[in-house]
Parts: structure tokens; C-alpha cells; sequence
């Protein structure tokens, strides 16, 4: 159906003012500020928006779409993340990761759980690999999986600084590295390596050396949970001027923990002047957020929720930030280091994933390739085993 989507005032991320779109065939094919006149035999669907903001859809480049967990026995398995958990919160693209447990959970499995989620309407990628080394793959080799399968765009997330790492050495991360590297040369996909950071005092040493002794791009190394520590987002925002990209993690933080909070750290980049491309913030939608003992026994578990990257921006909104300037680092930058085309932006061609805000800065409206998934504040499209009319599970 065609969409005509009236009064929008449009972030892209840029500021462009009140604009109309016309969606068809899931992209954005116009897109100006004159009226235009679709005609009635065409049966375009008019939404008059009434000067609301209008962004692109969130792009969540950290996501654990068959669950995490599983540090603390079989029973702390968190379940696959359903597709409205994500679409609610304005996620219109996602990428998918095994955690820690990737051995009973594998690439194979969070191959086909991002494959049904974009069958049922979500932009969904995924990484190949895990904590551990060596990676569990599809074809045998990271390059292999990045090369050969669709939807696999990269390793990650592999564990340094981590208690529950495979503690890789730097011959091994860069090997790892490079493999990732050439296949995203050989494909035109992100051809990452998307590093988990643990609460270890090494920090970034490894990505360090890492740029130290090879010729591999700055790009290549993308650490993320950058704000988990103070000490460790420091040295992230040194990495960031050599070239690398940090990902801050939307989780909650306690009053007086050694940590910032994602609408925190950002405030402290962006008053840094650093480049302002070089961020992003994920979600860690069903991760497990596990509190360790000195014995490295968990003591408390918490669950990452998609919801968080849409309160984190609320919040910064709440707190006076231009909606232009913070709103690439849940879209464009995100889109940009992940080589999604068409993602991240609105414009003529891209596109029609987009999300309109309310007066609280949640998103009150969402569409993912023309179709609307949240209306008015309600969802109205679930996934296949999600309650819905017909099927209650």
C-alpha cells in the first residue's frame, strides 16, 4: 500500500523541517515540502502528522536474538527476544550475537532466528562466532561464514579483559581480525570485529597493540559495553582517535557504580569534541547482565532490553540535547560502520523504516519497509508465537 505520510517535521538525522513523504515498495520515493497530489485510484494511505518528529528507524548493532545467559547453570538461559520487543522500541534494523554460552547456543541457531525475524517484517543481521576462540562457525572459518552466508556480516561478540574469555592472544585476535576484514572486502558487508569488553584492568590493551603491530584498518576493532567502567571508557574515547568506532550499552546503572550510564557517557563525548561518527548505542537486548563475586560466581542477573535505546534517547532529549545531535548515534553511525545500505537516514531511496516520536521523545509510531508495527502507541503486528487474536502462547 502506499503511504502519504503528511506535516512530518523530519530529523534525517539532520533537521530538514516539516516535510511530506510518499512511501511505496518499502522505500522512501519522495519527499518534500509542496503537496502532492497521488491519485485516488491508487488507494494511498494518508496519516496527517501533525508536525511530529519524524527519525529513522534505531539501528541495535548488539542484540541477543536467541537469548544470553547461562553463566549460572542451564536455568538462567533468557529466552529469544519476540519481534515486538524490539519493533516497539523503534528498532527497525538489528544485529544478532552469541554471548557466552556459544556452545549450546551456536552460529547455526542464531542464523535462523535472525532469518525468522526478517521474515516477519525486522531488517535483522547477524555476527559469526562468540566469546570464545576458536569461533563456532557455519563453513569452518570466519571468512567462510561472512563470504557464503547472507545475513552474516561479521565476528563478534568475541570476549577480551573478560574473566570468561578464551584470554586470546594478540596473534589470535589478529588473525580473527583479518579474516573478518578481507571478507567484508570481498562482499561489501561490515567486516567487523566486535569485541566484548569485560570489567578486566587490561581494557583496551589488546586492541592497542592490535593497531600497534599490524596494518589492519582502525575499523576493523569495535569494542563494545564501552561504559561499563569509567577507566574503560577513557581509554575508548584515545581508541576513537585512532580511527576505531565504541558502542555504548543502553544498561541501567546504580547510583555511585563505576560506570556511565549510555545518556551519560555520550554527553561526556560530544562536550569532548570528539568525532561525532565514531559512537554508537546498542541495546543488549536479551543479554544477560550478570553481577559477579570475586570468585567470578554470579550474585545477581539482570536482562538487556531493547526498550532501553528508546529511553536512553528520551532521557537526552529530557535533558535539552538537539535531537540532531544525538540521534546518530542510535542511526546513522550505526548504519554507516555496519554498511547497511539504505538504513540509517531518511531520504529519497532509502528505506521506509521509520519512527515518529511522541511528546515524551518515545516512539509513539513505528514503520519497518512501509508497514506500520506501532500505532499510536500500540503495537499492532507480532511475531508468529507472540499473543495475538489467534494464537495465545
Amino acid at each position: 500500500m502506499l503511504q502519504l505520510l503528511l506535516n512530518a517535521d523530519v530529523y534525517a538525522p539532520e533537521a530538514l523541517g516539516i516535510k511530506n513523504i510518499l512511501v511505496a515498495g518499502g522505500e522512501v520515493v519522495w519527499m518534500g515540502s509542496n503537496e502532492l497530489k497521488v491519485p485516488k485510484e491508487l488507494r494511498a494511505q494518508i496519516t496527517d502528522l501533525e508536525g511530529a518528529r519524524l527519525v529513522p528507524g534505531f539501528v541495535d548493532g548488539h542484540a541477543h536474538l536467541t537469548g544470553g545467559g547461562g553463566e549460572a547453570g542451564p536455568q538462567t538461559r533468557v529466552p529469544a527476544v519476540p519481534l515486538s520487543k524490539f519493533t516497539s522500541a523503534g528498532v527497525t534494523s538489528v544485529v544478532g550475537l552469541l554471548g557466552t554460552d556459544d556452545v549450546t547456543r551456536t552460529t547455526a541457531d542464531l542464523l535462523a532466528a535472525t532469518r525468522g525475524l526478517v521474515a516477519e517484517g525486522l531488517s535483522a543481521f547477524c555476527y559469526t562466532g562468540g566469546y570464545h576462540l576458536p569461533p563456532t562457525t557455519l563453513t569452518g572459518s570466519v571468512r567462510g561464514d561472512i563470504v557464503h552466508v547472507d545475513r552474516i556480516i561479521g565476528v563478534g561478540e568475541l570476549a577480551i579483559s573478560d574473566h570468561r574469555s578464551s584470554q586470546p592472544t594478540l596473534d589470535e585476535l589478529l588473525r580473527v581480525a583479518a579474516d573478518a576484514h578481507v571478507a567484508g572486502l570481498m562482499t561489501g558487508k561490515a567486516g567487523i570485529c566486535h569485541l566484548h569488553m569485560g570489567d578486566g584492568e587490561r581494557g583496551l590493551d589488546l586492541v592497542r597493540k592490535a593497531l600497534d603491530f599490524s596494518e589492519l584498518p582502525a575499523r576493523v576493532f569495535n569494542p563494545t559495553h564501552m561504559n561499563r567502567r569509567k577507566a574503560l571508557f577513557e581509554e575508548g574515547c584515545e581508541l576513537v582517535k585512532r580511527g576505531c568506532t565504541i558502542d555504548l550499552t543502553a544498561f541501567p546503572v546504580e547510583d555511585g557504580e563505576d560506570a556511565y550510564s549510555a545518556e551519560d557517557a555520550l554527553e561526556r563525548y560530544l562536550a569532548a569534541d570528539l568525532p561525532a561518527d565514531r559512537i554508537t548505542i546498542s541495546s543488549d537486548g536479551g543479554g544477560c547482565l550478570p553481577t559477579f563475586d570475586g570468585d567470578g560466581q554470579v550474585i545477581h542477573m539482570d536482562v538487556g532490553q531493547p526498550a532501553t535505546l528508546a529511553a536512553c534517547l528520551a532521557e537526552l532529549l529530557e535533558r535539552g540535547h538537539d535531537l540532531h545531535r544525538v540521534l546518530p548515534a542510535f542511526t546513522t553511525n550505526a548504519a554507516n560502520l555496519l554498511r547497511l545500505k539504505g538504513k540509517g537516514r531518511v531520504c529519497e531511496g532509502g528505506h521506509a523504516d521509520l519512527v515518529v516520536l511522541g511528546p515524551d521523545g518515545l516512539p509513539r509510531d513505528v514503520m519497518l519497509g512501509g508497514v506500520w508495527h506501532k500505532r499510536g502507541g500500540e503495537t499492532v503486528v507480532f511475531g508468529t508465537f507472540e499473543k495475538t487474536g489467534e494464537l495465545n502462547v
